[in-house]
């Protein structure tokens, strides 16, 4: 059997391209047919603007694949792949990606993102650790947009192993400065923190290390389940803590203490969003694309000044703001909110 790396590489990449050309060759009878569905299930077209924006993501990762082709090719089969000229073309790759899929969104799924918090040039000058709430894979490719093309950011992210099957993900963020994580029960702690901490080392003023603290999409099940477990440690407190939250799941301290001692001249950075809830399944991405709607994100930026030096006062630090994520969450859940679209 072929290791998963061959399989991902050799396989999957190549797959992608023929699938691509093969949904290319028939849109034509693809149009029809989702064009006959959209008159018969509810929603405003919404198999039609489903259908475009799966051929547009094809056609993205096709085009990715061969680029990033081209640049391994270039750098010498891989020679110079990690000098700073092919990294920032990587990151070329990545904004140019972000941005024609978030284009493609706004334009087909009528989408407006209002943000609320400081502009992008508050930032300036500052290395950045951004901890964001998690509730589906849409949220990470927004927060990766808004930091590379609205910020101007090089993000380095601690993402789950899962996403590398994903071709071009795969590809282009492994030869990235940034850590895939397998959440394994038996895999050693001390190694994961060790990973996350040579991550967030050395940032300069253009970084962003990105994290997400509940180190999962949120859902109910998940949330519940997370309780149990800090009740079945007799972990009797963070249990209560965490049952206050209602709309995000309580944060793990570790990689977050691991990211704040080794990067401690960085400000950090808390993003919260709504509007892009409930996408785990393919069946949820059919009930729950956004269309006709708006996602709405908040950035709350805290000195690295003013972020506490213990251990202990860290983990109330970080609940704080946990707690004033969700009650974010809870009021624009009710209906609140004016704010600032972002092109």
């Amino acid at each position: 059997m072929l290791p998963p790396l061959l399989v991902r590489r050799l396989l999957l990449g190549p797959l992608l391209i023929v699938l691509t050309v093969v949904a290319v060759t028939g849109l034509p009878l693809l149009l029809i047919v989702a064009a006959a569905a959209s008159t018969v299930l509810p929603g405003r077209w919404r198999p039609l603007r489903l259908l475009w924006m799966v051929l547009i993501y094809l056609a993205l990762e096709s085009v990715a694949l061969v680029v990033l082709f081209g640049l391994w090719l270039a750098s010498g089969f891989g020679w110079k792949i990690r000098a700073p000229w092919f990294q920032r073309a990587h990151y070329a790759v990545v904004r140019w990606f972000l941005r024609v899929l978030f284009v493609e969104s706004r334009r087909v799924l009528h989408v407006r993102v209002d943000v609320e918090g400081p502009p992008p040039t508050s930032y300036d000058g500052r290395p950045l650790l951004i901890l964001s709430r998690h509730a589906g894979p849409g949220d990470s490719f927004l927060v990766v947009h808004a930091l590379i093309n609205w910020y101007d950011r090089e993000p380095r992210i601690v993402l789950k192993d899962t996403l590398q099957w994903d071709p071009a993900i795969d590809v282009v963020l492994n030869r990235l400065p940034n850590r895939f994580i397998r959440p394994d029960p038996g895999r050693s702690g001390d190694l994961v923190l060790a990973r996350i901490g040579e991550l967030s080392h050395d940032l300069d003023d253009n970084d962003a290390f990105v994290i997400f603290p509940e180190g999962g999409n949120f859902t109910e099940h998940r949330r519940k389940r997370a309780i149990e477990r800090l009740r079945s440690k007799g972990l009797i407190d963070d249990a209560e803590k965490a049952e206050r939250l209602t709309h995000v799941m309580a944060p793990k301290p570790g990689g977050v203490l691991a990211a704040l001692t080794s990067a401690q001249d960085a400000d950090v950075v808390f993003v919260a969003h709504t509007g892009v809830e409930h996408m785990t399944t393919v069946l949820d991405v059919w009930r729950e694309l956004p269309m006709d709607t708006s996602i709405e994100m908040r950035w709350w930026q805290v000195p690295a000044a003013e972020v506490p030096s213990g251990r202990e006062e860290r983990i109330d630090w970080l609940y704080a703001w946990w707690q004033q994520i969700d009650d974010w969450v809870a009021v624009r859940r009710a209906g609140d909110a004016p704010s600032v679209d972002r092109p």
